[in-house]
C-alpha cells in the first residue's frame, strides 16, 4: 500500500469535495483518513436506488444517528457523489443545521455542476488525487513500468495491465458516458477518443479532429469538455502575458494517464529512443508538476509558452518562475536548448530553466540551464520540495 502524498483535513474539521479519475485510490484514501467516518456508498445498488428516489433520507438517517443528534465530530463520506446531486441539497442543510462536515468524493464534476447550483455556495474546499506518483511509489518507482503501466494503482501494480487497461476504457464508456447520456452516438465518441489520444500533448486543432470524427466543429468540443468533466483529461493553457512578440498556440490536452494514451493510441510496449517514448516522458512530466503544484498547495498554474515560429518551452511554472522542459533522450545537445534559451531572452525575470532527460548525471550549462535526470527530478520534486526543481547543478 502506498502512502499518499495529499493530506486531507482531519475528521470533523473540513467540508470539501474530492475528485480524482477512476481508480485513482480515492476511496481507499478516504477510509485511512476517516475510519470511524460515517460512509455512504453510492457505487452499491441499495444505497444508490434509496437515495436517489428520496434523498431526504440521509437528512432524516442522520439526524436520528444518536438521541442528541449526528456526531458533528465524526466525517461523513459521500463516494461517487456525482450520481445523486440531489443529495447535495441535503448536505447544505446538515451543515447549517449541525454543523455537520462530509467528504463528497466523485469521478466526475459535470453532473454535480449540472444538478447542483453552486456546489454548496463556496462552503466546501476542493482536493484533486491524481494517480501514483513517483514520491508516492519510493523504491517501488520504475520509470519504464509508469511509463508502460500508467498512474493508476491497479494498473501499476499487475504484471498485465493491458486487459485492465481495456476494461477501464470500456467501463469509462459504458459508465460515465453511456449511462449519464452525455453523448448521442457511442460509437462516434469512441472514435473521437482514439483521435483525442493521438493529439495528447499537442496543441489541439479542434476542426482538424472534427474532420478526423465526422462531427461538427461544436461537437468536438463537446467532447473534449466531457474528457474534462470526467476527469479523464485535463487542458495546459498557453502562456497569456503579453511578451516582446505575439505567442501562439491552442490549449495543449493531457489526459490524466499515460497507461490509458497508450492503449487508445495502439503504442503496444513503449522502449527508450522511441517517439512513443518521448510522448509517454512528457506526460509522466506533466503528471509529477501537476500533483506536485496541488499536493504542495503552491498556489501556481502550469502552462507553455510557444512563438508563432514553432519554437516552444513545454511547461512554465507559475508566473515565469519555472521552464521546464521534458527530453527523452540520453544526450541533452544545444537543439534541445533552443527554447529554453530563446524564452530567457524574452524573460530576463525567469528563475530557473531545466530539461528533465535520461542523462545519468546532473549538470548545469555555461549559461545557467539545469540538466536533471529522471530520477533526480522526481526526488528534488518530492524530498527536497518545488524550489529545489531549478537552481543549482
Amino acid at each position: 500500500m502506498f502512502k499518499r502524498r495529499l493530506t486531507l483535513p482531519p475528521s470533523g474539521t473540513e467540508t470539501f469535495f474530492l475528485w480524482g479519475p477512476r481508480q485513482a485510490g480515492k476511496s481507499t484514501l478516504l477510509r485511512q483518513q476517516y475510519p470511524d467516518g460515517v460512509w455512504v456508498d453510492l457505487l452499491k445498488a441499495d444505497d444508490f436506488r434509496r437515495y436517489a428516489t428520496r434523498p431526504e433520507r440521509l437528512r432524516q438517517e442522520l439526524e436520528a444517528a444518536g438521541p442528541h443528534g449526528p456526531d458533528p465530530t465524526r466525517q461523513v463520506v459521500i463516494d461517487e457523489v456525482q450520481k445523486v446531486p440531489a443529495l447535495l441539497d441535503e448536505v447544505h442543510w446538515l451543515i447549517e443545521r449541525h454543523g455537520l462536515h462530509f467528504a463528497l468524493c466523485g469521478s466526475s464534476a459535470r453532473r454535480v455542476r449540472h444538478g447542483a447550483a453552486n456546489l454548496l455556495g463556496g462552503r466546501a474546499l476542493r482536493y484533486e488525487l491524481r494517480g501514483l506518483t513517483s514520491g508516492e511509489l519510493g523504491d517501488a518507482f520504475s520509470l519504464d513500468r509508469m511509463l508502460n503501466h500508467g498512474y493508476l494503482p491497479r494498473m501499476y501494480e499487475s504484471e498485465r495491465p493491458h486487459r485492465l487497461l481495456d476494461a477501464y476504457i470500456g467501463d469509462y464508456l459504458r459508465q460515465e458516458i453511456a449511462a449519464e447520456g452525455l453523448v448521442r452516438s457511442l460509437p462516434a465518441f469512441s472514435d473521437f477518443l482514439d483521435a483525442a489520444a493521438l493529439s495528447d500533448g499537442d496543441p489541439v486543432n479542434f476542426a482538424n479532429i472534427a474532420r478526423e470524427c465526422g462531427v461538427s466543429g461544436p461537437t468536438a468540443k463537446a467532447h473534449f469538455g466531457i474528457l474534462t468533466d470526467t476527469l479523464l483529461a485535463r487542458w495546459l493553457p498557453r502562456w497569456r502575458r503579453r511578451a516582446k512578440r505575439r505567442l501562439a498556440g491552442a490549449p495543449k490536452l493531457y489526459f490524466e494517464d499515460v497507461g490509458v494514451v497508450n492503449r487508445l493510441a495502439r503504442r503496444g510496449t513503449v522502449e527508450r529512443g522511441s517517439d512513443a517514448y518521448g510522448k509517454a516522458f512528457e506526460n509522466w512530466v506533466f503528471h509529477e508538476l501537476c500533483a506536485m503544484t496541488a499536493y504542495h498547495e503552491t498556489g501556481e498554474d502550469l502552462s507553455y509558452w510557444r512563438l508563432p515560429s514553432g519554437i516552444e518551452v513545454d511547461f512554465i511554472v507559475g508566473d515565469m518562475r519555472i521552464a521546464v522542459e521534458a527530453k527523452a533522450t540520453a544526450t541533452v545537445t544545444t537543439r534541445h536548448l533552443r527554447g529554453l534559451r530563446t524564452l530567457a531572452e524574452e524573460h530576463p525575470e525567469l528563475a530557473a530553466r531545466v530539461v528533465v532527460c535520461l542523462e545519468d548525471r546532473p549538470r548545469r550549462t555555461h549559461d545557467g540551464i539545469d540538466i536533471i535526470p529522471a530520477d533526480h527530478f522526481a526526488r528534488r520534486v518530492w524530498e527536497e520540495g518545488a524550489s529545489s526543481i531549478g537552481g543549482r547543478g
